[in-house]
């Protein structure tokens, strides 16, 4: 048992995640300074002014950039993907708000052959997402690989965004579609 504890921590504090599920580094989430700490660590950029709340989860920070006045809330799950250089990358520009349980993912499963089961098949390459400046992504909203989100649009809660987000817009739904410009 104990083996097994000191292998979970050197897991935690030397894995390029952060979450509930890595309980040695989670603790400093619940606390500014040792957040801010961790997550300069961890991440490939994290502003000063940037929070990482307890209760999110990332996975590979080196290829995740949150900007100045971005909060990532509790359930919020950002995935980014190991292989290659930028590709695969999450960029949270500053200033962008979003909204409790959203999942960003940079990669899907394949599912091309009928004749294979899903877990067989591996995945498709990674693709990087783009929150622009100052948008907003509402609660429970799912980002799919390779979307760009524009500078101040909105993202309706609970939508599931396929396509990219034009600048200035409001969008919702599922698969979220144009609902409105913003004048």
């Amino acid at each position: 048992m104990i083996k097994e504890i000191m292998k979970k921590r050197l897991f935690d504090i030397n894995s390029d995640r952060i979450g509930p599920d890595c309980p040695f580094t989670h603790w400093k989430l619940y606390f500014k300074s040792s957040m801010k700490k961790l997550c300069k660590q961890k991440f490939k950029f994290f502003a000063d002014t940037a929070e990482f709340r307890a209760g999110a989860y990332a996975v590979t920070c080196s290829k995740i950039y949150i900007g100045e006045n971005v909060t990532i809330r509790p359930n919020t799950m950002i995935f980014a993907d190991p292989r290659g250089e930028e590709e695969g990358s999450v960029i949270i520009e500053d200033n962008v708000m979003i909204g409790s349980g959203t999942h960003i993912y940079v990669a899907n499963h394949r599912y091309r052959s009928s004749d294979k089961s899903i877990l067989e098949q591996g995945h498709y390459y990674p693709r990087s997402v783009y929150l622009k400046n100052g948008c907003w992504i509402g609660a429970n909203v799912i980002i799919l690989p390779g979307i760009t989100i524009g500078n101040n649009a909105v993202v309706g809660a609970g939508s599931i965004v396929t396509k990219n987000v034009p600048d200035g817009v409001v969008v919702a739904g599922s698969p979220a579609k144009l609902i409105k410009s913003i004048k």
